[in-house]
Parts: structure tokens; C-alpha cells; sequence
């Protein structure tokens, strides 16, 4: 495994290999970007992020060619897009790994399908975490902020993350918070158990609803990865859910167990979801339930990751202790190479 390290005064690329910023959301990137740059970070941005239209924010091969630019430049340390979309997918076939740059990429939603995508390809460690619209604040709650601490740790050393105490139930875009979110419900993560959990394993995750798609193709070959760059040790899963029923949660997962991706799994953890709609009272807990029998592994929900932020930093290929205890949790992560 590679672990890139985010050293102070930093230059961080601004791409959208998945959705650009339309013209009267301008403002938040531009916010973002000039809260980056007080902090002492150098920002490059690139056309892709001021732009959107069809639900992308160019064609593939035209946010591919921007994104392998800032993959290659030695000059740019961190990319960091504005947020998530829909089609980033369209621009892996598209992308040269063997180019890749040591170099921090970090993002969640869509975002995350080319995070996977690059560990799994050239074990470069990528970050699960943060996009860039919501460091737009005049600061970051405390569970956010850890992204640079997360980024700035060194190969080889380790670095300590604690659940939140509240998290946001729903976006109020209209009526900004000095830290972005509105974080008014108590965090609690949960067990299927019932009882604590500890897990033990590799990082691998991310937005089930679009890493499920490289299930199959070359740019999801688990096995590999397992076999190449982390000794075959055992990988904890994290996963959000965004957009999937109940029962289209539980066909991915079913589909992930038979396509071998929970082989040499050590357990699973599911970020809180703001999509429980049960399917004749077939519920997420209910899901939970099942993967932890089929698996006999634990299973933690509710923690902090995906859309109800905030969100820890996860990054894929660090070795991490999690532990959960009366609705607390806490994820130490290993830079081991």
C-alpha cells in the first residue's frame, strides 16, 4: 500500500469528474476554495468545476482528460472535488492508473466509485470523506475537520477518529450554519448484536449505490487486491446507502457476497441512511441482520459516513481497530504499508 501524505501549504486540485457547480452555486465553490487558501492551501481549479449540463459536467472523455492531468502533476498534491453526481463511472475506462501520482483524492457519493477504483487498481491509499462545498464554513465541526489530520498522517504511523455527538437529519441550504451542517440528532452507532463490536481489517468502501457497478469489470477485482498489496489480510467494509430501496440495498450486497467481495471479510459498517423505507415491513435492520448471519461477522449502522453528515474520514487500504460501545465508536487507522 502507498499512503500519501498532505504536507502545510498543500496545492489542491479542483475537478468534477462527476457533477460540475451550475452558475448560481458559483458562490459556494468559490467560498470553498478561499476558505482552502486562508488556511495556507494553494487551489488550482479546473474548467470542469464551474460547469453542468445533463447531469454530468462535461462528457467523460473531457472530464477523464482533466482528471489524469491532475493525477500526473507532480505540482498538485490533494484532489479534492466540489462534490458528487451521477456518471462518474463514464470516465474509468478512461483513466490511466499506471500514471497515477502518490497523491491524496478524497470525496464520498459518486466520488467514490473512483476512489475504490484507484486502491484497488495501484494500491494507492484514497480518502473517503469530506467534498469540498462543505468546508465552505467559517469552520468545520469536529468530526469534518479530521480530514486534514487524516491526510497529513504519515506512512507508518496512526491516526485516532471518535464518533460524533450529533449529526444533520436534513439539508437547510437556505439558512447557512457558520459550520455548514445542522447537526441536531444524537449520534448513536449500532450493533446487530445488540452489545459492543470490535473489528479488525483493511478499509474498502464507499457509496454502495455506484461501487456496486464495478462488480465484474476490471476495476473491481477484490481478490487481487487482496492478493498484490495487502497480504490477503482482512478487509472491514464501510458502506452508505443514498438512494436504494431496502430490497435493492439487499440485491447489491447479495450480489457483492456472490461476486466475492466479503470473501476474508472481518465485518461491515453502514453509514446512517436517509432512505429507510421498508418494503412490506422488510426493513434495513432486517438487511443488517442477514449479512451478519451469512457472513458471521458483525455488522455496525448508523455510523458516521455518507448524506446525513458529518463524516469520518475513511481511508481505503489502512489497516483499522474499530470499536463500538453504548452507541459510541471510535476507528483507529494504520498507515502500514
Amino acid at each position: 500500500m502507498i499512503f500519501p501524505i498532505l504536507k502545510q501549504g498543500a496545492t489542491i486540485g479542483v475537478t468534477a469528474p462527476s457533477s460540475g457547480v451550475q452558475e448560481q452555486w458559483h458562490g459556494l465553490l468559490r467560498q470553498a476554495c478561499g476558505r482552502m487558501e486562508a488556511q495556507g492551501f494553494h487551489v488550482v481549479i479546473g474548467d470542469t468545476a464551474w460547469t453542468q449540463s445533463k447531469a454530468k459536467s462535461s462528457p467523460a472523455a473531457s472530464r477523464a482528460d482533466e482528471l489524469n492531468a491532475m493525477l500526473r502533476d507532480d505540482r498538485i498534491d490533494a484532489i479534492i472535488p466540489p462534490w458528487g453526481g451521477e456518471l462518474a463511472i463514464e470516465t474509468i475506462e478512461h483513466l490511466d492508473f499506471g500514471r497515477i501520482e502518490s497523491k491524496w483524492v478524497l470525496g464520498y457519493s459518486d466520488i467514490s466509485v473512483l476512489l475504490l477504483a484507484i486502491t484497488l487498481k495501484t494500491g494507492i491509499a484514497t480518502a473517503h470523506g469530506t467534498n469540498l462545498i462543505d468546508l465552505r464554513g467559517e469552520y468545520s465541526d469536529q468530526t469534518t475537520a479530521m480530514w486534514k489530520a487524516v491526510l497529513s498522517t504519515p506512512a507508518g504511523e496512526s491516526i485516532l477518529q471518535r464518533s460524533s455527538p450529533n449529526y444533520q437529519k436534513e439539508w437547510d441550504h437556505a439558512n447557512a450554519s457558520p459550520c455548514v451542517f445542522h447537526l441536531t440528532e444524537p449520534t448513536r452507532w449500532k450493533t446487530v448484536s445488540g452489545n459492543g463490536a470490535s473489528l479488525r481489517g483493511r478499509l474498502l468502501g464507499g457509496c454502495i449505490d455506484v461501487i456496486r457497478h464495478l462488480i465484474g469489470t476490471p476495476y473491481g477485482d477484490v481478490r487481487s487486491f487482496q492478493d498484490r498489496f495487502i497480504q490477503k489480510e482482512p478487509i472491514v467494509w464501510y458502506l452508505e446507502n443514498c438512494e436504494l430501496s431496502t430490497t435493492d440495498l439487499r440485491r447489491s450486497l447479495v450480489q457483492m457476497r456472490l461476486a466475492g467481495w466479503f470473501d476474508r471479510c472481518a465485518g461491515v459498517l453502514f453509514g446512517r441512511s436517509g432512505v429507510h423505507r421498508p418494503v412490506d415491513h422488510y426493513s434495513l435492520e432486517d438487511v443488517y441482520g442477514e449479512l451478519s448471519s451469512e457472513l458471521r461477522v458483525p455488522v455496525v449502522y448508523d455510523i458516521d459516513c455518507g448524506h446525513l453528515p458529518p463524516q469520518m474520514t475513511f481511508v481505503n487500504g489502512a489497516y483499522a481497530e474499530i470499536d463500538v460501545d453504548d452507541g459510541a465508536g471510535t476507528v483507529l487507522q494504520h498507515f502500514i504499508p
